[in-house]
């Protein structure tokens, strides 16, 4: 019996599948031709298959042990607890917290490439894959600045572009980084290791960008601040977004710069309906703008939601944004999507380069940019949005949706974390090393990017980088009214781009206008749609056809979709699930039910009867 528990709690610490059932089917067999044998007795045959009988028993009483628990030691829903425990205890995160000596850890000195001694406080770093493009040649050729090259496995042998510094994978295997055992071989993620390299090198100022995208008048000061104290400083206020909503935790910059029917890469899809412009704003002084992020004109940034839907498939994009509006900044608690193509990081931001390797490639960049942002108000800085920058090309290269996988089906989730969490750490890489910590164990990525994260930080204190000292949080502080004298207002212009697959040009502007009314009207009611067909395509285009003016579309299926957030549920049993809904969205003025052979006509929804709703406290 004692054997028979053992085995028993074995199976249940490590699930395995059903064991083929030959084996006792062959042993019974056996069994049975040893006793049809007229020629043995009794106790001879006993002792010649004792093992046999033994064998037998023991898997009898495993399976009524097993019997016994599902029956009647967790009965009813209690099975269904003891199903959920053993699932959680096979897939909860329970990540190993590094453990560093902060005060011990040896300079990393260049001693293998031939720019030991050479320094440089303003570096362009960028990942190639392919021969130097033009836009490359154009960053390398402006003054003052030094453009490292980080190359992965498919960049080729002959690589060269005089005046680029050009790290192989053979030259980053050998500078003795912490981090190059955790960055794959083909990705941009490797940049991390050029971020290093230009610190080693004495950086002041990094300009974090892509191959593929000509700065404006190819002067990148023309409206980033590269000088943040000293004699080329701007001395100014700049304009800051309002911190009197504390449940405005993200923003669509774009349409402060004239484009609201846009939203960049690693918006909430749940927020890509609130298209309407700021009341008013207010204003910081400038100094701590540490991470300053451009917009890009012709391709902006944008994710494969937009990019798939908004255009026909061969036609390249060419958006422009408003060149003349002001720069702005981000309040603590308040949120941007922050990108790898077109930012600066300034010195006191270093730590916030590191690009997570647990999660999809196309949401690397995003996540750290929100991860970023939560530390940097722990030292005061802000995130400021900065007019054009750049000039990107459009090449048509599709991605596949699953590559942001981690950006739409977290990144709102992340965004509310992030702005409710707090430490008690007394140094900053301590408070990052815990953050990073923490969001492995809520899933946001692996235990990989935990043990990435205390690479980097002890690589960066290895190539002499200081970290930066800690300020009281604002978030804590009771928030300061905003009078009369301190609101600034700025209209953003209405400039041409495209909106619901048609151009959005002269009176088509009127549209605008419309959407604002009809969200006015239902961006408090919750719509509730099932799909009969597949959803890998139309899912999408249901979001974005109405997550405009719903406060929230649920996709309902009758096969799940984690991935694009489609829930199960059968049209024939709506009564089941709906009142789970329901409970969902208390807040909620109604609920609409739709089958995906309908559509709303758009023009008529301002003129329906909104007593005709499906209002949850009337609903038996």
């Amino acid at each position: 019996m004692e054997n028979s528990t053992q085995m028993l709690v074995q199976d249940r610490e490590k699930p395995k599948r059903n064991q083929p059932r030959s084996r006792p089917i062959l042993a019974s067999n056996r069994f049975s031709e040893t006793k049809n044998t007229k020629n043995l007795d009794f106790s001879t045959w006993v002792s010649e298959n004792l093992y046999k009988i033994l064998t037998i028993f023991l898997l009898i009483t495993t399976v009524a042990a097993l019997f016994f628990l599902r029956n009647y030691g967790v009965a009813g829903g209690d099975t269904a607890a003891l199903l959920c425990l053993q699932s959680t205890q096979s897939q909860s995160i329970h990540p190993k917290f590094p453990v560093i000596n902060w005060n011990s850890i040896p300079r990393i000195i260049d001693k293998i490439t031939p720019y030991a001694n050479f320094r440089s406080e303003k570096w362009i770093v960028v990942s190639v894959s392919d021969q130097p493009s033009e836009s490359l040649r154009k960053l390398n050729s402006i003054k003052g600045w030094q453009v490292l090259a980080v190359g992965n496995s498919k960049t080729p042998k002959d690589w060269s572009l005089k005046g680029a510094i050009y790290l192989s994978l053979e030259t980053q295997a050998q500078l003795g980084f912490r981090v190059v055992d955790y960055l794959p071989y083909d990705s941009y993620l490797r940049k991390s290791v050029g971020y290093l390299f230009a610190i080693q090198h004495g950086a002041k100022k990094i300009y974090d960008v892509d191959d593929r995208g000509d700065v404006i008048d190819n002067d990148i000061g023309k409206r980033f601040d590269v000088e943040l104290i000293g004699e080329g400083a701007r001395q100014e206020v700049i304009l800051q977004y309002s911190h009197e909503n504390p449940n405005k935790t993200v923003v669509n910059p774009y349409i402060h710069f004239g484009q609201r029917s846009v939203w960049p890469r690693g918006l909430p899809l749940e927020n890509v309906g609130e298209i309407g412009h700021e009341e008013f704003y207010t204003e910081v002084f400038g100094g701590k703008q540490f991470i300053q992020q451009g917009i890009s004109n012709g391709l902006p940034d944008v994710d494969s939601v937009f990019y798939f839907t908004r255009k026909p498939v061969l036609e390249a994009f060419d958006i422009r944004f408003d060149e003349h509006a002001p720069k702005v900044a981000l309040p603590q608690g308040t949120m941007v999507p922050v990108n790898s193509f077109n930012t600066i990081f300034h010195s006191s931001a270093f730590w916030g380069l590191m690009l997570p390797v647990s999660v999809s490639s196309m949401s690397s960049d995003v996540l750290r940019g929100y991860w970023a942002q939560r530390l940097l108000w722990e030292i005061g800085g802000y995130v400021v949005v900065y007019p054009p920058t750049v000039h990107r090309y459009d090449r048509i290269e599709a991605y596949p949706f699953s590559e942001e996988k981690d950006l739409h089906v977290n990144v709102g989730r992340l965004i509310k974390f992030l702005v409710g969490w707090r430490s008690d750490k007394h140094r900053l890489f301590e408070k990052i090393l815990e953050l990073s910590y923490v969001m492995a164990e809520e899933g946001f990525w692996t235990e990989k990017d935990v043990q990435f994260t205390a690479a980097w930080l002890q690589d960066l204190l290895a190539v002499g980088y200081q970290q930066p000292r800690l300020m009281s949080l604002e978030l804590d502080r009771p928030r300061a009214s905003i009078g009369h004298g301190d609101r600034k207002e700025f209209i953003p212009q209405k400039l041409p781009s495209v909106h619901l697959g048609v151009e959005e040009i002269g009176t088509v502007n009127s549209e605008i206008a419309n959407l604002i009314h009809w969200r006015k009207s239902f961006g408090n009611v919750v719509l509730i749609m099932f799909c009969s067909g597949p959803v890998e395509r139309t899912a999408l285009e249901w979001r974005l056809l109405y997550g405009r003016i719903f406060k929230t579309v649920i996709i309902l299926s009758g096969q799940k979709n984690v991935d694009l957030a489609v829930e199960e549920g059968q049209l024939d049993h709506a009564y089941k699930y709906l009142p789970k809904l329901f409970d969902r969205y208390t807040s909620a003025e109604g609920f609409l039910f739709l089958h995906d052979d309908t559509i709303l006509n758009y023009w008529n929804l301002l003129q329906a009867d909104k007593s005709k709703l499906w209002i949850t406290n009337k609903v038996k």
